[in-house]
């Protein structure tokens, strides 16, 4: 699996499955949301999101992935991997940026999702010594889709991901692809983010010790 042909895939399977109106339940109330993809779950939009791209392109995804994939002696799921187990092609962890709420209030536990070091709060940066802590698969990468707002870019905080990772990781260039044009009246485009992950030697050198 190409990652830039993924994050492109993946931004093209965002305004495909919206197009589609699905509407999501408040897990609390019940009620219904306004329809489209942005008020999904994460979980929920990566499963609407590859099952249009399986739709779309069977040729590149139907039967080539599997979500929600248990870490080895761990409890925790990987969001996305591509290929067969044991061990997988690629595997990706998978964040939603929702810097608005669906009634268009800051979300202000947004930034800990992403930037924080404690493994308790599973963010992104944390994900990162996960991934490359583990057999799962071959190659792994972060992916994030952000929903931008005119005053709340997503990109400030893309750009302090980045600052904190690359002193301790071997991360590589950030690909991104845009999408627009959403129904919903608040999450109506943004873009999606990716990493490739590589392990430097003293990454290695520290995963011996440990063993």
């Amino acid at each position: 699996m190409n990652l830039e042909q993924l994050i492109y895939d993946f931004a093209q399977g965002l305004v495909e499955a919206d197009s589609m109106a699905p509407i999501a339940v408040n897990q609390r109330s019940g009620k219904p949301f306004s329809a489209g993809i942005g008020p999904h779950t994460e979980a929920q939009t990566v499963n609407l999101v590859m099952s249009s791209l399986s739709r779309n392109l069977p040729n590149r995804y139907m039967d080539r992935y599997s979500e929600s994939v248990p870490y080895p002696k761990s409890r925790q799921k990987c969001d996305l991997c591509f290929g067969n187990p044991p061990s997988f092609n690629l595997a990706v962890e998978v964040k939603m940026i929702w810097l608005l709420g669906d009634n268009g209030k800051p979300n202000d536990n947004l930034v800990t999702h992403i930037l924080s070091p404690y493994p308790a709060h599973r963010s992104s940066f944390t994900d990162v010594e996960k991934l490359l802590s583990s057999d799962l698969a071959l190659e792994n990468a972060i992916l994030m889709y952000a929903y931008d707002y005119d005053d709340w870019p997503s990109l400030p905080l893309i750009e302090a991901f980045e600052m904190l990772v690359r002193p301790r990781y071997c991360l590589g260039t950030r690909i991104e692809a845009t999408f627009d044009g959403l129904m919903h009246p608040v999450h109506s485009r943004g873009t999606v983010y990716a990493w490739q992950l590589y392990p430097s030697p003293g990454h290695n050198k520290a995963r011996e010790r440990v063993r």
